[in-house]
């Protein structure tokens, strides 16, 4: 696990440049802090900063050249079936040029793309984002994971192209900082920014599964090595029963596979369903697995890690709890301000950064159970869909019932105002299209709400057009038929631009990796190879994932209320951080001056978070806090 940056320039004029590449590096410290180096040559710049885990050697640090040096690589990520691969593709270069100098993926990957080109790519398991320079045919070759675990972003003009892991250490290469107002709007309405867009106007994303080249005549479109497709022909090709054992065998060689590791590996346990499994499995490959919890002290009605020591005592693990009180958690939050080099406003970031925080003092790699809900129906939404879809009395009432949950006080913060908000959204989803529900339930806010919140200013700046065209590709798929068409929506939108995003960049921030088992990619395709009714019905979901490892799992930690990693904002607003909000950030003179949003709306929702029904104020006040501290950070 690494950070990567690098710069091409197309032109003599873009030459100056290349110097630069230093600064550049050093701004991905904490995505390497164990070494970290730059090669140069007359219009290619590369940067490495290495965090070491397989073959923790000097001789496997980057950038990294072959035998010959007329290839050079910078790559972050791991490839876990890199063994296999070498031997059943390199033998005969191996051979030839005395054995591999090293044990690490990063030489395995260098070879292979010398041999066998792009197509290697389709062979990889693991995550990665990696920059091969062929010096002799002047071409840059660049390339993401199937899922976008791992970040590349890039600015191209006529005369440059740059790239790097994070938007901090980019904008060293002298791009210019535009603010993207179009990007705003979708940021305020799903509190992230969906793939492959940037708050800053010209810089993009390179898309998952995707690569891209470059050499001295310009700069060639992005190319899908790899599409995520249901496999619908295969609904009917295993019982439930036997889609269960299928289940458990990718997952126990996912988890096997992620084992590997040169330096002290553990996993988190929060005490659900897809965290439980991992920690099951892996207990299996090693004597005394480190486990890691997260709780809430002051906050039981978010805390479980009773859940999580029942599965920790079940596998005798090392496990460990970091019981936090809403000092330690209020103490952490401008940490991780400080480290968002982009407006990410998904709260259970800052519980990720503590977890991530405290475990880094343990180990250097962590299992995950990150995808799963995305991948096998989850989430609460994906059991409303459902519930949706079924023709009953219960939902007649409840969307008969809008104008009274419409009224009622809502919030996250209790089981009762959860309860109503939780209503309110069914019942007005039930108003909508399948596709115009989907992403009502997948954003924050309404497009109008979003709007509303902008200045006139800003809206002379914004492509209503566009963001409606990029909503509609992203919707295009879901049929009223199936739910896996929503799941795919999720692995683009959700899991894309939300989930990977938040654990990269806290992991990151503590030179921490996270590997996710969920997302290994054969279990991926598995997973949209069976039918909806294999991961929710009216009873359960993620119902699969549930039965295929009932066996493993305390019975306690099932049926249950899933709370996700939530904080508790509402209070902290209203309270600690009111003075950030009232007196600085969202303070009614720097708003005004500053134009980019609509003052009275502003004030109108500060008065909202006291009201007697905050709804999700307090989550759009977040959003506004995350880019107010970063636009003061880039631009003021």
């Amino acid at each position: 696990m690494c950070g990567i940056t690098g710069y091409y320039a197309l032109t003599d004029n873009a030459k100056h440049n290349l110097a630069k590449v230093k600064q550049s590096t050093d701004k991905l410290y904490l995505r390497g802090p164990d070494n970290g180096d730059v090669y140069t040559n007359g219009k290619v710049a590369l940067g490495h900063r290495r965090l070491s885990i397989i073959d923790t050697s000097e001789g496997a640090s980057q950038p990294m050249s072959d035998h010959t040096g007329r290839y050079v690589i910078v790559f972050n990520g791991e490839i876990f079936n890199y063994q296999e691969l070498s031997t059943k593709y390199l033998q005969q270069i191996w051979a030839s040029n005395g054995g591999p100098r090293t044990t690490s993926d990063t030489e395995v990957l260098l070879y292979l793309l010398i041999e066998h080109g792009e197509k290697c790519l389709e062979w990889l398991s693991g995550f990665f984002a990696f920059a091969l320079y062929d010096t002799q045919a002047d071409t840059l070759l660049l390339a993401r994971d199937r899922y976008g675990k791992k970040p590349l972003l890039y600015y191209r003009t006529d005369e440059q192209f740059a790239f790097s892991s994070e938007m901090k250490s980019l904008l060293e290469w002298g791009i210019p900082k535009k603010l993207n107002y179009s990007v705003l709007h979708q940021y305020l309405q799903l509190n992230y920014i969906p793939q492959p867009q940037s708050m800053i106007a010209g810089v993009t994303k390179l898309k998952a599964g995707h690569y891209i080249k470059i050499n001295g005549t310009g700069i060639q479109e992005q190319n899908a090595y790899y599409q995520l497709i249901k496999h619908t022909s295969e609904y009917n090709k295993y019982t439930y029963d036997e889609a269960q054992k299928q289940l458990v065998q990718h997952m126990d060689t996912s988890v096997k596979e992620r084992m590997i590791s040169d330096v002290p590996l553990g996993a988190f346990l929060s005490g659900g369903i897809d965290s439980s499994v991992v920690v099951a499995l892996a207990s299996k490959y090693t004597s005394k697995l480190n486990t890691f919890s997260i709780g809430y002290k002051d906050n039981p009605f978010f805390d479980e890690t009773k859940y999580a020591k029942l599965v920790a005592e079940k596998y005798n693990t090392n496990h460990t709890v970091f019981s936090l009180s809403n000092d330690d958690f209020l103490e952490h939050i401008y940490k991780v301000l400080d480290y968002l080099d982009e407006p990410f406003a998904d709260s259970s970031a800052i519980p990720e950064y503590i977890l991530c925080y405290h475990t880094r003092k343990h180990v250097t790699v962590a299992l995950s159970g990150d995808g799963g809900d995305e991948v096998f129906a989850g989430y609460n939404k994906h059991g409303a869909e459902w519930k949706m879809r079924q023709k009953s009395l219960i939902n007649s009432l409840v969307k008969a019932g809008h104008p009274i949950w419409s009224v009622l006080p809502k919030s996250r913060n209790s089981k009762l105002t959860n309860l109503f908000r939780q209503l309110n959204r069914f019942a007005e989803g039930a108003r909508l299209s399948t596709k115009d529900r989907y992403w009502r339930w997948a954003s924050l806010a309404t497009t109008e709400q979003a709007s509303s919140l902008l200045s006139n200013e800003s809206h002379k700046h914004i492509d209503l057009g566009l963001i409606a065209q990029e909503r509609d590709s992203i919707l295009a798929q879901i049929s009223e038929d199936d739910i896996n068409d929503l799941l795919l929506a999720d692995m683009n939108l959700v899991l894309g631009g939300d989930m990977l995003v938040k654990v990269d960049m806290m992991s990151m921030a503590n030179s921490l990796e996270v590997r996710s088992p969920f997302l290994d990619y054969k279990l991926v395709d598995f997973a949209f190879s069976i039918p909806q009714e294999y991961k929710v019905d009216g009873s359960m979901k993620k119902r699969i994932v549930q039965d295929a490892f009932r066996h493993l799992l305390p019975e306690e930690i099932y049926n249950r209320p899933k709370h996700g990693f939530e904080i508790p904002l509402l209070d902290w607003f209203k309270n600690e951080l009111w003075g950030l909000i009232n007196d600085d950030l969202l303070e009614k003179s720097f708003v005004e001056q500053q134009g980019i949003f609509d003052v009275t709306a502003i004030e109108q929702l500060k008065k909202k978070l006291h009201s007697n029904n905050p709804e999700d104020s307090h989550a759009t006040i977040w959003a506004l806090i995350v880019f107010q501290y970063w636009w003061k950070k880039y631009f003021s």
